[in-house]
């Protein structure tokens, strides 16, 4: 699926929660991706990076602004990672966030 899922553990999910869904897809369990836990920045790992700020508007997004700043959507979550929100649903028309550089330092930072 990716680098960024390569190493990410997974786990296999039979909870009756999800019966009706097993039912549906004739299966008895799934497997699927434990959520990741991302480590927070050192001040040295700071030190490293260059931001750029930005202000968000309407029809920003967060694949788009990776695409523009790293050459690649699928680095969004380097974007809502250092900027504390997960999802671009959470900021509206006027928020700041921060584009951090450069991305490949980051991706060092996570073993990536």
């Amino acid at each position: 699926m990716g680098i960024r899922y390569d190493s990410r553990p997974k786990r296999t999910n039979s909870d009756s929660l999800y019966d009706n869904y097993f039912e549906k897809k004739g299966v008895k369990q799934i497997r699927q991706y434990r959520t990741p836990v991302f480590r927070e920045l050192t001040t040295a790992m700071r030190r490293q990076l260059s931001r750029n700020k930005h202000i968000w508007k309407i029809g920003d997004n967060y694949a788009k602004l990776a695409h523009q700043h790293y050459g690649d959507p699928k680095l969004w979550w380097v974007i809502g990672w250092y900027n504390r929100k997960p999802s671009d649903a959470l900021l509206k028309v006027g928020d700041t966030i921060r584009i951090p550089q450069p991305v490949g330092k980051i991706l060092e930072f996570f073993g990536v």
